[in-house]
């Protein structure tokens, strides 16, 4: 479809004069796992960089299983995967040849708070690297953990955004309180399990405990 008026570019593409570079240069990852169960998860990267034309698929999967730290899972059906393990492999296959742009689609939902921890972890590489994130979300929390500037949403219409500095500037100053503050069911959890809320597990490996929880961000 042509716009009526106005212009838009997406990494310095005109999305109406070339949308065919647009859509090279832009990778999306869902609200839920787009993998192929039954291949296993070195065979859904594969499949993937073939679709993208990428010189030596088997290379290119085995450095994202290595990334995502999927290594030793890459050989199994992807029906064994965990939640956790599925969102990783899901995002790894949306990297498949670098696009600049990403888009994320809620990508913690259903996740225990370890894999919620260790996907924003990649959120943070993917930006660290150079990536451009947009990520929806609906979980505040996880706009202020990872977002450089925040767009807030409502009725389907864009009502503010800026820094999260910027948008806390919009309510008078807080009043200052001490307070004694008790440990929450998240803290328990990674206290139970090691860890902590602000790093991942080394292997990035991922559990389901009984209880379960659940931005934009860019660099230029």
């Amino acid at each position: 479809m042509r716009p009526d008026a106005g212009a838009a570019t997406v990494h310095g593409i005109d999305v109406a004069a070339q949308p065919d570079r647009v859509r090279r240069s832009i990778s999306l990852t869902g609200q839920f796992a787009a993998v192929d169960e039954i291949l296993t998860g070195r065979e859904n990267l594969v499949l993937v960089a073939k679709l993208r034309h990428l010189e030596n698929p088997g290379t290119v999967a085995d450095d994202l299983l290595e990334r995502f730290s999927l290594t030793d899972a890459g050989g199994r059906s992807v029906a064994t995967y965990s939640g956790g393990m599925r969102r990783r492999l899901d995002i790894a296959m949306s990297l498949t040849g670098n696009p600049p742009v990403i888009f994320l689609d809620e990508p913690t939902t259903g996740l225990d708070p370890e894999a919620r921890v260790n996907v924003w972890a990649t959120v943070r590489g993917l930006a660290a690297g150079g990536a451009t994130v947009l990520l929806t979300t609906q979980h505040l929390e996880e706009a202020e953990q990872l977002a450089d500037r925040i767009a807030i949403l409502h009725e389907g219409r864009i009502i503010v955004d800026g820094t999260l500095a910027e948008l806390k500037q919009i309510l008078p100053p807080a009043e200052v309180q001490y307070v004694e503050r008790q440990p929450s069911l998240e803290d328990v959890f990674f206290a139970v399990v090691g860890g902590t809320s602000e790093t991942p597990r080394p292997g990035g490996r991922d559990r389901s405990p009984a209880t379960a929880a659940n931005a934009v961000r860019s660099r230029p």
